[in-house]
């Protein structure tokens, strides 16, 4: 990827880039090093930002004047005089989002000159994530940038984008890497046990699993797992297991350990219909797996996809893990 984007320098590289690709492939990690290396005022002869320079230097402390990052934000702050039933409803609408005020201020940055005159850089980390006046406010500053300013979109959601912003930006598709180079690269990092399981787990993508493990997730992972190949029989019992999870030292959410279980559910009917599994070869099945109803599987598969829409704000959090516990212990009885 990069040495045929950079393959004939940088004088020939576009100046907006789409970056795309499911998550934990690298694009990320990818767009900070073009970042880095079009501000560089000292560029390597393989291409690369030198890390020594004043620019390098500033861009690591985030404090490089002609460079700026957006990313999604909530809305911290109500409208004044706006009720309070409004503006809860108003903060979960704008959570996670880009807003026109964010794309606006680019406007001063790209359409003023450099302060170290040479390029400037927007980078967009979750451009998907842009609301519909941003989206539009961003394709005006597209339709006629200055020659040495470079925009770097990156996206694990390219359809959600206008079909505008796309046609005026190259494309740059990001895929998983194959089992071996991304077991190997694990290794590396510091994972050497294992690192297959959790790759499949994680759809072949090396740097989520990385995150997992930074973050501390891979313990609790283990522990959800084993809770549905060995679960109790009471719901009650199940939940708090759950719960246990939940209130660890990690960053294990609820919304990992529902996606967790609709991943779960979904290879067992796979397994019963086809004798395949997609996310969880590693583990082992649970015993009577054979006698499971496949068409139970798959009905309480998709019946989940309404806890994942409350997962991060459940009322109750004990009341919605034993409810999600029911529902799954409801599926394991065998087919009749």
């Amino acid at each position: 990827m990069r040495e045929q984007l950079l393959g004939q320098g940088l004088a020939r590289l576009p100046h907006a880039m789409l970056l795309v690709g499911p998550p934990g492939v690298g694009k990320a990690a990818f767009s900070e090093q073009l970042a880095a290396l079009l501000l560089c005022e000292s560029i390597a002869p393989d291409l690369s930002a030198c890390g020594e320079c004043q620019a390098c230097r500033w861009l690591e402390a985030g404090s490089h004047p002609d460079f700026r990052r957006v990313a999604p934000e909530g809305d911290d702050e109500a409208e004044e005089g706006a009720s309070e039933k409004v503006t809860e409803k108003t903060k979960k609408r704008s959570a996670s989002m880009i807003k026109i005020d964010q794309i606006r201020e680019l406007e001063s940055f790209v359409f003023v000159g450099s302060h170290r005159q040479g390029n400037r850089v927007v980078l967009i980390t979750e451009a998907d994530a842009m609301n519909q006046p941003a989206a539009n406010s961003l394709l005006k500053i597209l339709e006629e940038p200055p020659s040495s300013v470079y925009f770097i979109l990156v996206s694990s959601k390219e359809k959600s984008l206008l079909p505008t912003i796309r046609s005026r930006c190259r494309t740059i598709p990001f895929g998983t890497p194959d089992a071996a180079s991304a077991t190997e690269w694990l290794a590396r990092s510091g994972l050497e046990k294992q690192a297959a399981r959790y790759l499949d787990l994680a759809g072949g993508a090396p740097m989520r699993v990385a995150q997992w493990m930074d973050q501390g997730q891979l313990a609790s992972i283990d522990a959800l797992v084993d809770s549905l190949v060995s679960p109790a029989a009471d719901p009650i019992a199940l939940a708090a297991r759950w719960d246990g999870l939940l209130k660890g030292d990690g960053l294990f959410r609820m919304e990992h350990l529902v996606e967790g279980v609709q991943r779960w559910l979904f290879d067992l009917a796979l397994d019963r219909m086809v004798g395949e599994i997609r996310y969880h070869r590693g583990w082992p099945r649970p015993k009577g797996v054979e006698n499971l109803n496949p068409a139970a599987l798959t009905g309480t598969w998709r019946e989940i996809n309404q806890f994942r829409r409350s997962a991060r704000h459940p009322l109750n959090q004990l009341l919605f893990l034993e409810n999600l516990a029911a529902h799954y212990l409801r599926t394991l009885r065998p087919a009749t």
